[in-house]
């Protein structure tokens, strides 16, 4: 009997061996690095699974050229990996072929791409963003962090779209899905404040801290004491709020997906979510310990959307997809 992602191959009509080994690298890249966003596959069809694999793998693999051992690799070292990325990347979009030899994620990540007839665009702003954090180290203002955002963030939510399918015409779903990826990002930078200190980044926008009394010197005495000062906490609490309001923006999108997607994109929504409630709970204490969604509710979640999903797989493939303007169907 196939394994469960021998079966989500089969079902996706990926045959080619060199693919299917591609696929399944992205997919142990989701598993190991991605709880609650591989958590949330599991409630897609089989035949979706791998091409949002294939994305975070992607994903994935840019994040690590600019973050992953760091220390031992220059600024312009790390620009030329991603620039040579982005160049194998180029060319294969444009020749519909992947060098031969190249990373299996790249080889996965153009095939999703060739299928789903993604926006080459949206790869290119992605990367742009990737460029950013090998010399940007603070953010302004919002405006400048929202820019960092729009590559890294929402380009993300819209490629999700073409491989999710939509109950409306695309470009109508197109805000919300760009506005929850944001709050995805939001939320990470939140619960990530410690890590981001640790490689020298700061991802909260330097005005609205300043309102509140805290700058990049506060919270590193707090990261090096693990102390939470009252002044930040207040800044916290400010920044949780306003993320809460990017996820009100992007609600409206989970009635726009395709029906037999919504339990995936519900489930991520939730649980994100509840990374904001577990950094609450704590105090806005981001500095002593990572906010986690606890086992027990990450399942009470996934469990009925679980259900959910079963009940709405058989008519996914039947429902209309949209295309993009423009685009053919």
């Amino acid at each position: 009997m196939a394994d469960p992602a021998a079966r989500e191959l089969d079902a996706a009509g990926i045959t080619c061996p060199r693919l299917r080994a591609a696929y399944a690298r992205c997919r142990a890249l989701n598993a190991r690095h991605g709880r609650t966003y591989y958590l949330a596959t599991r409630l897609l069809a089989p035949a979706q699974r791998p091409f949002v694999h294939a994305l975070y793998g992607f994903a994935r693999h840019a994040d690590d050229i600019v973050d992953t051992g760091h220390e031992g690799r220059s600024t312009e070292q790390r620009a030329a990996e991603l620039d040579a990325l982005a160049g194998g990347l180029r060319a294969a979009l444009a020749d519909r072929r992947v060098a031969a030899g190249a990373d299996p994620v790249l080889v996965a990540v153009c095939d999703t791409a060739h299928r789903h007839d993604l926006d080459p665009g949206h790869f290119e702003a992605f990367l742009t963003s990737m460029r950013m954090d090998t010399v940007v180290r603070d953010y302004p203002s919002f405006a400048e962090l929202d820019g960092y955002m729009y590559g890294s963030a929402a380009v993300i939510g819209l490629q999700m779209l073409p491989v999710l399918g939509t109950a409306v015409p695309r470009a109508e779903a197109e805000p919300a899905a760009a506005a929850l990826g944001v709050a995805f990002q939001l939320t990470n930078f939140l619960r990530d404040v410690a890590e981001d200190l640790d490689r020298d980044r700061v991802y909260l926008p330097a005005d609205e801290l300043a309102a509140f009394g805290v700058d990049r010197d506060l919270l590193l005495w707090c990261r090096r004491r693990a102390r939470v000062d009252p002044r930040v906490r207040r800044a916290l609490a400010h920044l949780v709020a306003r993320t809460r309001a990017v996820y009100r923006r992007a609600e409206p999108g989970l009635r726009q997906l395709a029906a037999g997607s919504r339990p995936c994109v519900r489930t991520a929504f939730t649980l994100y979510g509840g990374i904001l409630d577990e950094i609450t709970a704590a105090d806005y204490d981001v500095f002593t310990a990572r906010a986690v969604v606890p086992t027990r509710r990450r399942l009470a979640v996934a469990l009925p959307q679980l259900a959910r999903a079963r009940m709405a797989r058989a008519p996914v493939n039947r429902e209309v997809r949209w295309p993009s303007p423009g685009r053919a169907a």
